[in-house]
C-alpha cells in the first residue's frame, strides 16, 4: 500500500511538473498593471519592454545595452505558443520575443509596476502591451 501511494505521489508530482513547465514555456510573461497602464510583466511582476531597433525574431540589444536592458531569457527548449517565441540571441542564449519583438526588463525600475523605461532613448524604448 505504502508503495502505491508513493507511486502515485510520483506520477502526480511529475505530472503537474511537466504541465508547469509547459505553462511556463507557452506563457512567459503575464499582464498586470502598472504606472502607465495594463502591459506585460516578468514573473517577478517587473514591466516588460520593446526596443524600435530590434528586427522581427532578433535583438539589437546586445552588450552594454543588455546590463542596462536585461533579456526576458527563455530556456533552450522553449517552445513557441500563442504569439510568443524563443529567439536566438549573438551571445547564443535565448530570449523571449512577443509577436516577434524580444522583450526586456529596465534596471532602472526598481519595484513591481514601475515603467521607468517607457520612451527612453528619444521613445525607442516601449511598454509591451498585449
Amino acid at each position: 500500500m505504502k508503495t502505491s501511494l508513493a507511486r502515485l505521489t510520483f506520477v502526480i508530482a511529475a505530472a503537474f511538473a511537466a504541465t508547469a513547465a509547459f505553462a511556463q514555456s507557452a506563457m512567459p510573461a503575464k499582464t498586470a498593471t502598472t504606472s502607465k497602464g495594463e502591459a506585460f510583466v516578468d514573473a517577478k511582476g517587473m514591466s516588460l519592454y520593446t526596443f524600435d531597433k530590434d528586427t522581427a525574431g532578433k535583438s539589437a540589444c546586445n552588450d552594454k545595452c543588455a546590463v542596462a536592458w536585461p533579456p526576458l531569457k527563455a530556456a533552450a527548449d522553449a517552445k513557441d505558443a500563442d504569439g510568443w517565441s524563443a529567439i536566438k540571441r549573438d551571445d547564443g542564449s535565448m530570449q523571449w520575443a512577443y509577436k516577434g519583438k524580444p522583450l526586456y526588463t529596465f534596471v532602472k525600475d526598481t519595484k513591481q509596476g514601475d515603467a521607468n523605461g517607457d520612451g527612453v532613448f528619444n521613445g525607442a524604448w516601449h511598454l509591451a502591451k498585449p
